[in-house]
């Protein structure tokens, strides 16, 4: 097909084709624009049911003596400890040496990787033995699984032992749980 051909092509588009993928291009603009109102509208709600949660109505319900509720409709709501962990890139040395230390190394997982391009097939299979001697750019990642650090946190102080807070970026608060009633 030369330039002519197209030409002639485009002349062919009616007002009503044109019409059509305008509209319909307006509403992928529509859509696009709903979908980003709704994403933040969700991480204010999530915002807002944090304050809610794990500050306000824990604090009322400290305020006022009450350990757990139960609402007209058999829900129950209790406040309970929870913890939050995370090791930062900038203290993370310091906090692998830590519990290294006070031995809980076997919480730091080594990832050893590298990409290997068409053709290096048998270079991969020979990665573990002789990746060093083969001189090829390794990345590694050293971490915590966050599940794993959040219970180990949570099983430390339950135990009386003190983790570096500032190591772990670690928080403990209370943080209410609905429960709903059972129905039947």
């Amino acid at each position: 097909m030369d330039f002519e051909d197209v030409a002639t092509d485009l002349k062919t588009v009616d007002e009503q084709g044109l019409s059509l993928v305008s509209k319909l291009a307006n509403l992928q603009l529509t859509i696009e624009q709903r979908i980003a109102q709704l994403e933040e509208d969700l991480k204010q709600a999530k915002r807002d049911l944090r304050e809610i949660a794990e500050e306000q109505l824990p604090s009322a319900m400290a305020e006022h003596s009450i350990s757990e509720l139960v609402l007209e409709d058999g829900s129950r709501v209790s406040v309970g400890k929870f913890y939050s962990a995370s090791i930062s890139k900038d203290k993370a040395d310091e906090a692998f040496i830590w519990l290294i230390d006070n031995d809980f190394g076997d919480l730091i997982k080594n990832q050893v990787a590298t990409t290997f391009v068409r053709g290096q097939e048998e270079q991969a299979k020979q990665f573990a033995d002789d990746l060093i001697h083969r001189g090829m750019a390794v990345n590694t990642k050293k971490w915590v699984e966050p599940m794993t650090l959040k219970a180990f946190v949570k099983d430390q102080f339950e135990q009386g032992n003190n983790v570096p807070a500032d190591l772990f970026g670690l928080y403990i608060g209370e943080k209410t749980k609905i429960s709903k009633a059972k129905k039947g």
